[in-house]
């Protein structure tokens, strides 16, 4: 008994079908990579200043959802501060490595900051080595940041630029309490000279953490600058404007300001590190 042609063509042509939807349909579910969406430039550069060591590392994250730039200032014996802050700089982009972390930057900033606390203590024995960090987010034109230490946060707009964070130093603590009523003016110009720290990542109860009041609106063509005290205590601040209002592009200027540290007749030059954000008009 032999199929009728009839049949076998239909056959065929089912099967062409099927062939054709199954086509279709991996096309459709193929997974396709999500492109890189920012609207902002980036430039990073660093300096070991006279010291042996760097101490100072930065890193910069850009996924679909936004920006993440972070730079931490470490602190140690031998080569503890080194291991500091590029453990604090690992923590922060292993966390804004998922695109979900940037809806909600506060409690990402946390996570981050105690993350890099934690990992920190556990390759370091005590007092072996610490970091100050600072991290900006942008997302929307708006920035957001957090610091914990020394390490400053700073946007240039206008021909002028301004810090945004105030640091967690003995004089800086002073003014807050003055203004709070729990110190005396004398007390307050006995502190006013001592930058030394109370407050980074590495230690046993960290918890402080400076964080933004609101995000801070940005309309296109400003700077946002993450700075190592190794710059700003070593170039004049209109120095730092002038680069900002030169010409180059992010990496340029961030080569630039560095170059201020480098050329300065200061003696015994800390590292000093800066990371460039510029968010296009």
């Amino acid at each position: 008994m032999t199929i009728p042609e009839s049949v076998i063509a239909c056959l065929f042509l089912l099967l062409c079908l099927l062939l054709f939807f199954r086509i279709l349909l991996s096309c459709f579910d193929k997974k396709k990579e999500p492109d890189i969406v920012s609207d902002c430039v980036s430039g990073a550069s660093k300096t070991i200043g006279d010291r042996e060591v760097q101490e100072d590392a930065y890193g910069i994250k850009t996924v679909q959802e936004g920006i993440m730039a972070v730079l931490a200032d470490g602190m140690g014996k031998r080569f503890g501060g080194k291991i500091a802050a590029g453990t604090a700089v690992e923590a922060f982009l292993q966390i804004f490595e998922d695109g979900s972390a940037f809806y909600n930057p506060q409690y990402s900033f946390r996570r981050a900051f105690q993350g890099a606390n934690r990992e920190i203590l556990n390759r370091l024995e005590e007092e072996q080595g610490c970091a100050s960090v600072a991290a900006v987010m942008i997302k929307d034109r708006r920035l957001y940041y957090a610091a914990a230490g020394n390490v400053k946060v700073a946007v240039y707009r206008n021909q002028e630029l301004v810090p945004v964070t105030s640091g967690h130093t003995i004089d800086v603590l002073a003014r807050q309490k003055y203004e709070e009523g729990k110190l005396t003016r004398k007390e307050v110009a006995d502190l006013l000279n001592q930058h030394r720290l109370y407050n980074f990542v590495g230690q046993d109860g960290f918890r402080d953490i400076e964080f933004f009041d609101k995000p801070i609106s940005l309309y296109g063509g400003e700077y946002v600058l993450l700075m190592s005290d190794g710059l700003y205590e070593t170039a004049r601040w209109k120095d730092m404007e002038d680069c900002l209002e030169g010409g180059g592009d992010c990496q340029q200027k961030a080569y630039q300001l560095i170059e201020l540290v480098n050329r300065s007749g200061k003696e015994d030059k800390d590292n000093a590190a800066v990371v460039l954000l510029q968010l296009c008009r």
